[in-house]
């Protein structure tokens, strides 16, 4: 992204482009702390200090911003989940889990607006969360991974998927009271599950 422009009384002029990131960055910084119906567009406006004009200009509509915002979240959740490039398949898979469980602790009444928005909202929110959880279980099935880990069949990613739902339901019962376990016993019990899962394949 270039660097924004000086205007004249030394104020910064965004271009369209950066203008419209720097609003779905702030709307990804607000949902950490709200839930996406509380993201409205009168709050977005006044923390940006924009008009309502000028965001359905860049989003078309409420539905529009809050779709890119969960797409930005998603993303975001993915990217800083990836597993490190270096150790073996098990110690990157528990580092994924790590940084998955950081995410959805410090991001919980967004990251569970998402999860409730994808069982009963629109269906391109569901789209979005249903994308994304399948590219975060994809992590399992790389090349590097299948020897140690699991093969890749259906069985496989059946087990595979139950899991997924196992790890997000645990993190975000967790995140909303974390009393019942510490946060490394979580992982410990998250990161145990799989391969005791797996030993039970045929």
């Amino acid at each position: 992204m270039s660097a924004p422009t000086s205007a004249a009384g030394g104020r910064t002029r965004l271009s369209p482009e950066q203008r419209r990131e720097q609003l779905l960055d702030l709307g990804v910084q607000l949902l950490a702390t709200r839930s996406l119906e509380e993201l409205t567009i009168d709050l977005i406006c006044a923390e940006a200090g924009i008009s309502r004009g000028l965001l359905y200009h860049y989003f078309g509509s409420k539905q529009g911003f809050h779709r890119a915002v969960v797409q930005r979240a998603a993303d975001d959740l993915y990217e800083q989940t990836a597993p490190p490039e270096e150790g073996d398949p098990l110690e990157r898979l528990l580092a994924s889990l790590t940084a998955y469980v950081d995410y959805v602790a410090a991001n919980y009444e967004g990251y569970r607006s998402l999860v409730q928005g994808a069982a009963s909202g629109p269906g391109d929110l569901r789209e979005i969360y249903e994308t994304t959880r399948h590219r975060l279980s994809e992590r399992v099935f790389t090349a590097d991974a299948q020897s140690e880990i699991m093969p890749d069949t259906a069985g496989a990613r059946l087990v595979v998927r139950g899991w997924a739902l196992l790890v997000e339901e645990m993190t975000l019962r967790w995140a909303e009271d974390p009393h019942g376990l510490t946060r490394d016993e979580l992982l410990a019990v998250l990161g145990g599950a799989l391969p005791a899962l797996v030993d039970q394949l045929p």
